[in-house]
């Protein structure tokens, strides 16, 4: 009986927790502005699929993550190719964490926008010209930010 209500608690909690992800994604209207922005506006249900597959792939793979490695499957069934599958192994780590960091990029850009801060913050500090500079000035120092952060290996640390 306690695993049952664990796992309906459990299930109505991540649930909960989906329904807020998403409310924010919906208000901040995140989707179609991709779509709008790259002219593929007959493609927004793909495009809204595709975060929903996102999210539910990145669910599975939190809680399952111990039956979820395929690397540690490949490594186990060819054990010759290990320096091959560490090198395949980062590049599929650096290419999602490109996207990764762009997509939440955009939505704190897409919050900021939605509560007008960057355009009052503009207007109070008299600030014209170069709003995309600066913008493009804070993305760079976040980069630089996590790049030392993953060069001194502090996420090893990290408790």
């Amino acid at each position: 009986m306690r695993t049952v209500f664990l796992a309906v608690f459990g299930a109505g909690y991540g649930l909960l927790a989906a329904a807020g992800v998403f409310t924010v994604l919906v208000a901040v209207g995140l989707v179609p502005r991709f779509a709008g922005k790259t002219h593929t506006a007959d493609k927004v249900v793909l495009y809204e699929e595709m975060v929903i597959f996102g999210t539910l792939s990145g669910c599975a793979l939190s809680i399952f993550s111990r039956y979820l490695q395929p690397g540690a499957w490949l490594q186990q069934r060819f054990p010759e190719q290990i320096p091959a599958l560490l090198l395949a192994g980062e590049v599929c780590q650096g290419i999602f964490g490109i996207f990764s960091g762009m997509f939440i990029g955009c939505l704190a850009l897409a919050i900021a926008e939605m509560l007008d801060s960057i355009p009052i913050f503009a207007r109070r500090i008299s600030f014209r010209h170069g709003i995309g500079i600066a913008i493009l000035g804070m993305a760079l120092g976040k980069l630089c930010g996590s790049l030392a952060y993953f060069a001194a290996e502090l996420h090893r640390t990290a408790s």
